[in-house]
């Protein structure tokens, strides 16, 4: 596929919305940072459901719709910290996105790496091992000449940076878990690619 109109876009995100869904108590059962409430993949979910709700309301043949509905919707449902920050990375992927009028692999290389950014910039002490770090990772990593490659490879460097969570924040390693947020964000992507 050479690239995702709008309405291509918000039915991935839907996709990507109940391929997560599956995942919430695997990821509430990894959650040990910063506290461990095992809560994160409820949080994720929420934040996610409330951009979805929001897609549902907007005239999804406009690109501008589509990214306001991510922005607004994620910013509105954002529950936690993991919630947060992913309606942070939301945010900036919404703005990379909106003046245009389909998403091909440049479009989404650069919303994934814009995503990233605005999710560091909204932390006011970034902590690495987490999201943020599997996010940044995802939007290095998002390259190629195909959609498909893109999603492909922004996957693969994502799954490589949260499988290196351990060795950046003790927490996790004493725990013999992976970052929570971060596996989050993985299954997200898995979820766009499997779109």
């Amino acid at each position: 596929m050479a690239s995702w109109g709008p309405e291509a876009l918000a039915e991935a995100f839907r996709y990507a919305t109940d391929w997560f869904a599956v995942y919430v108590e695997e990821l509430n059962a990894l959650n040990v940072y910063p506290v461990p409430d095992g809560d994160t993949g409820t949080n994720m979910h929420l934040t996610l459901q409330s951009a979805r709700r929001e897609l549902d309301l907007a005239d999804t043949a406009q690109m501008a719709e589509v990214a306001r509905a991510l922005a607004y919707g994620s910013l509105l449902g954002a529950r936690g910290n993991s919630g947060v920050i992913l309606s942070q990375i939301l945010k900036g992927f919404a703005e990379a996105i909106r003046k245009r009028s389909s998403l091909d692999a440049e479009a989404l290389a650069e919303a994934l790496r814009r995503g990233a950014e605005t999710g560091y910039r909204a932390v006011m002490r970034p902590v690495e091992g987490t999201i943020l770090t599997v996010a940044k990772a995802a939007g290095e990593g998002a390259r190629g000449e195909a959609l498909e490659d893109v999603l492909e490879n922004a996957l693969r460097a994502a799954q490589e940076a949260l499988a290196k969570t351990p060795d950046l924040l003790p927490v996790l390693r004493q725990a013999g878990v992976v970052d929570a947020g971060g596996a989050g964000y993985v299954r997200f992507l898995e979820g766009l690619r499997g779109y």
